[in-house]
Parts: structure tokens; C-alpha cells; sequence
């Protein structure tokens, strides 16, 4: 048959059904769902079961022009007048339509290919309609986005590109238990495809393990991600870092109080021993009451003694402390720098895992 003959076939079809075809009862539609790059058959059968080999048939979209998906005209398939995304991708079994099975194998769908199909036959006058929904969806990538030294957290960021239809974004703990993350970042690619981000931050627990789950309930499509955080990640809160100077401030705070009770010490003592020297000159003459003032005299300032050797060893052990809180500050730069090293053996780990 030439392609002039072919183009008479369809207008004959289109003639007959414009005219003589009437209105049909349409039920529902048959969802059926796909993943982008699958073949999937949508399914019409003849009722009751017949011989479709020799029919007329067609299988169309209404929001196309043209609408042809595939024209079956005596015994065999019209290429003229079919829509050009549907090139070379459409079927039928040859052995189905002996058995009135008329269903259309669609190769390689795309995400252009959701709509409702009808599939007509003109005789025996039978329409049935079927909604393809093709999907996308793709596994999610987490990274570590950043250390909270101050309140010992992890900031863990998600992203999942070319999901279709628009999907949504899930933090799962350990348990399985949702994490308050805030509502996800959406965007629409010019290919119709969506991307979905969002980040959360995560505290020291029992499992430091932690979920990404992307999902679309339309297609039942589910992809997750799960990351393990080192328990080194969550740092403790810093007793003193250049960037944090309060404990050191702390620090001499302290010293400065143990000076002025140093100081005020002394000026007590030296006030009981004018008190003391005035009392012994007045009782010169009185021996005995002599003898106990100065026995008092050496206990107070065996006393005092014992107090400025204690206030002493305090002050000593400030200074030693103050030459720890300094190590400790060059240790905790030399952390923070093995912190940003492990950040970036992660993110190039879970790159590569990527890969």
C-alpha cells in the first residue's frame, strides 16, 4: 500500500468516526504507571473476544496534534499522520489480535509520554481509555555540610535530582523516627524533572546513623541514602579557643578574686598585730596574761602562715592551669584542623561512592 492509500485509510477512519461513529459510554481511565526509559503495554481488549487482525483501530491523545499514536487498518500499521514523538516506538502483537487483545506497547517512555490514550476500534464501535503516568526518580546524595563546635552538632545536607513527578524529602534517625528539618528546596528543571534538597542538623546519640528518603507515592517509587557520622565529628564544646575567650576571661577573673583575698589578708593580719603589739606593751607588767598573748600571737600567725602557703599553692596552680588552658588551645586548632581534614575525606568518600 503507498503512502497515498495509507493517507485515504485515515481519512476513511477519521470519516467514520466523526459520522457514523456516535457517542460511546467511557468508563474510567486504567492508570497504569512507568519508569522513564521502560517499555510498558497499555492494555485494551475487545469485549466479547474477537479477531482484530483485519479490524480498524485506532490508538490516539486528544491534547496532541496530530493525535494518531498508532492507526491498525487491514492488517497492518499506517504510518501516516502518526505524531513524530511516537516514531518507530509503538506495537501491537501480531498474536494478541488474533485473540482480540489490541493493547499497545509503548518502547523507551519519556516523561512527555504521561497523558490519557484512547484506543478506538470502529467496528464492533468499542473505546477505552487508559492514563500513563511515567515517573523518574533517582538516589539521593548526602555531604556533610558543616561543624557546630559551639553546640556539638552536624549539619548534614541532601539532594536528589530528576524525580518525576515532584517528590518529597524525608530525615530518618537511627530509629526510623522523623527529624525536624524544615520544608525541603524544590526546583524544575527545562526537561520536566524536579530536584529536591534540604539540611538538618543533628546532635551527638546513641546511633550517630542518619537517613535521607526521597519518595512519590503516585508512582510508589522510594530511594534512600544513609550516613554514618563519626563520633569524632560531634566535638564537645571548646573550654578555650581563639574564637571563644569567655573561660579564659573565666580564668583571671578568678586569679584577680584570689589577689584581693590575698591582699585582704594581710591588711586583717597586720591590723590584729598592732592590736596584739598594743595589748603586749600594756601588759608588760603582767607576765602570765604576757605569755598567753604571745602564745596567741604565734598561733595567729602560724595560722596566717598556713593560709598565705595555701593561697600560694592557688596561685600556682592557676599558673599551671593557665599554661594548660594554652596547650589545650593549640590541641583543640590541631582538632579542628584533623576535623576539616576528616570533613573532606568524607565528602570525597561518599563522592567517589557517588561515582
Amino acid at each position: 500500500m503507498t503512502h497515498y492509500e495509507d493517507g485515504l485509510a485515515v481519512a476513511f477512519l477519521l470519516l467514520i468516526h466523526f459520522i457514523g461513529g456516535g457517542s460511546l459510554p467511557i468508563d474510567p481511565p486504567q492508570l497504569v504507571t512507568a519508569m522513564v526509559g521502560d517499555d510498558v503495554v497499555l492494555p485494551c481488549l475487545l469485549d466479547p473476544p474477537a479477531d482484530a487482525v483485519s479490524m480498524t483501530m485506532e490508538w490516539g491523545r486528544a491534547d496532541m496534534k496530530p493525535r494518531f499514536v498508532l492507526v491498525w487498518h487491514d492488517g497492518k500499521e499506517l504510518l501516516t499522520g502518526q505524531n513524530e514523538a511516537f516514531k518507530g516506538r509503538t506495537s501491537l502483537s501480531s498474536s494478541g489480535l488474533k485473540r482480540g487483545d489490541v493493547s499497545l506497547k509503548l518502547s523507551s517512555v519519556k516523561v512527555s509520554d504521561s497523558g490519557t490514550y484512547r484506543c478506538y476500534l470502529q467496528k464492533p464501535n468499542q473505546e477505552h481509555l487508559v492514563q500513563l503516568l511515567v515517573g523518574a526518580a533517582s538516589s539521593p546524595a548526602i555531604s556533610l555540610a558543616g561543624l557546630h563546635l559551639a553546640s556539638s552538632a552536624v549539619l548534614l545536607h541532601c539532594e536528589s535530582r530528576g524525580w518525576y513527578p515532584e517528590p518529597e524529602l524525608l530525615w530518618l534517625d537511627a530509629e526510623g523516627k522523623l527529624l525536624s528539618a524544615g520544608p525541603p528546596e524544590t526546583l524544575r528543571g527545562p526537561d520536566d524533572l524536579y530536584s529536591v534538597s534540604s539540611s538538618v542538623t543533628v546532635e551527638k546519640r546513641h546511633r550517630n546513623s542518619f537517613t535521607c528518603r526521597v519518595q512519590q507515592r503516585n508512582i510508589n517509587q522510594t530511594r534512600e541514602t544513609l550516613i554514618t557520622v563519626p563520633e569524632d565529628f560531634f566535638v564537645a564544646p571548646a573550654v578555650c579557643t581563639p574564637a571563644v575567650c569567655t573561660p579564659c576571661v573565666a580564668f583571671s577573673v578568678v586569679f584577680a578574686f584570689l589577689f584581693v583575698i590575698i591582699v585582704v589578708v594581710l591588711l586583717v593580719w597586720r591590723r590584729r598585730h598592732k592590736i596584739t603589739d598594743t595589748k603586749t606593751q600594756q601588759s608588760l607588767m603582767e607576765e602570765d596574761r604576757r605569755r598567753e598573748d604571745l602564745k596567741k600571737k604565734e598561733e595567729e600567725q602560724k595560722d596566717l602562715i598556713q593560709t598565705i602557703d595555701t593561697l600560694t599553692e592557688l596561685n600556682n596552680e592557676l599558673i599551671e592551669q593557665r599554661v594548660k588552658v594554652g596547650e589545650q588551645m593549640k590541641k583543640l586548632q590541631k582538632q579542628d584542623e584533623e576535623n576539616e581534614e576528616k570533613v573532606d575525606l568524607v565528602e570525597n568518600s561518599i563522592k567517589e561512592r557517588e561515582g
